[in-house]
C-alpha cells in the first residue's frame, strides 16, 4: 500500500486546506465523548458519526463537536509510527494513545518488514502492518528509542527510511533516543533536540544542540526527552494537527493528569552519584 497525501476540499468543492469542511472520518472515536455538536456556519458538510472540534460554542466555553460520516483513506491524515527490534515500548505507545483515537488520522505501526516486532525486554510485542518500501510519504512520522541505536550509522535501514520521508511529512518527530536515528539521518544538524538524558553526548556529537526540555519544536521537527514524554509529544501533535481544544479532549480523555510520588524524573533533580547509578543501567544494553 503507497501512502499519499490528498488536499482537502471546501464546502464548494474547491481545493484547499481547511479540513473542517467537506471531510468525512473513517471510524468513530473508540471514546464516547458527549459534548453538544455544533455546525460551522461557513461549512455546508453533512456530518453523522465522529466527534469532530469546531471551537468554543457561544455560550458556556465548551468545545463544541461536529460528528462525520466514514470517507476514503485519502482524505487521512498519515502518522506512521517506526517499529524495530529492541525498541522501548512506552516510547511508541504514547504517541500511539494520544493519536490513534483523533478523527481524521489514519494512524498504524511502519517496519522493515511487515509483522511482529519484539521490543527491547522481549516480552511486548507490536505489529506492524505496514513495511518501509510500501510507504512513500507521510504527514507525521514518529520515532521511538530503544537499546539498538548505539551502533548504527547511515545505513541502518531505519535511518534511511527517515531520509526517504522526512522531505514528504508536515512533522518528523521522535521519542527518547529516537532522535539518535534522526540525527543520523542528517535533519538535527545544529538544531537544538531533546533525548534520554543518558544520550546528550551522543546526541551532541551528532551535530545536534541537546536540552533538558521534555519536548523541542525546530521547524517541522518535534524531539521529545525520556520515554514516557511521549505522551506530551503527542499531545502536543494533536493540538498542531487538530487544534487545542482537541488535544485537550484527548488529554482528558485518557486522564493524563501527572502527579508522580517522587521529584526525581530529570537528571538536574538527582544527586550525581544518583544520576550516575542510573546511567549506568543503561551502559549495560548500549542504549
Amino acid at each position: 500500500m503507497t501512502h499519499t497525501r490528498v488536499a482537502s476540499t471546501s464546502a464548494t468543492g474547491a481545493p484547499g486546506r481547511d479540513r473542517t469542511c467537506g471531510l468525512r472520518f473513517r471510524k468513530p472515536s473508540l471514546y464516547p465523548l458527549s459534548y453538544g455538536g455544533v455546525v460551522d456556519a461557513t461549512c455546508g458538510a453533512n456530518f453523522a458519526d465522529t466527534p469532530r472540534v469546531t471551537g468554543l460554542e457561544a455560550t458556556g466555553g465548551r468545545p463544541g463537536l461536529e460528528t462525520a460520516e466514514n470517507i476514503e483513506s485519502d482524505f487521512m491524515k498519515t502518522v506512521g509510527l517506526v517499529l524495530y527490534p529492541q525498541f522501548t515500548a512506552l516510547d511508541i505507545v504514547g504517541p500511539f494513545q494520544t493519536l490513534v483515537d483523533v478523527p481524521g488520522l489514519d494512524v498504524f505501526f511502519v517496519a522493515a518488514q511487515k509483522g511482529a516486532v519484539v521490543d527491547h525486554s522481549g516480552k511486548f510485542t507490536l505489529e506492524a502492518t505496514h513495511s518501509f518500501d510500501e510507504i512513500e510519504s507521510l504527514d507525521v512520522l514518529v520515532v521511538p528509542g530503544g537499546f539498538a541505536d548505539r551502533n548504527i550509522d547511515g545505513t541502518n535501514e531505519v535511518v534511511r527510511f527517515i531520509q526517504k520521508i522526512h522531505p514528504t511529512t508536515t512533522w518528523t518527530t521522535s521519542v527518547c533516543t529516537g532522535s539518535i536515528f534522526l540525527a543520523h539521518a542528517g535533519i538535527l544538524n545544529e538544531l537544538s533536540a531533546t533525548t534520554h538524558w543518558a544520550s546528550y553526548d551522543r546526541l551532541q556529537k551528532l551535530g545536534a544542540v541537546p536540552t533538558e526540555q521534555r519536548v523541542v519544536q525546530e521547524g517541522k521537527i518535534i524531539t521529545a526527552a525520556g520515554v514516557s514524554s511521549g505522551i506530551d509529544m503527542g499531545l502536543v501533535l494533536v493540538a498542531a494537527l487538530e487544534g487545542e481544544e482537541m488535544a485537550k479532549i484527548i488529554q482528558l480523555a485518557i486522564e493524563y493528569d501527572p502527579q508522580p510520588p517522587f521529584d526525581s524524573g530529570a537528571p538536574s533533580k538527582v544527586s550525581p552519584d544518583f544520576r550516575e547509578f542510573v546511567s549506568g543501567i543503561f551502559t549495560i544494553p548500549n542504549r
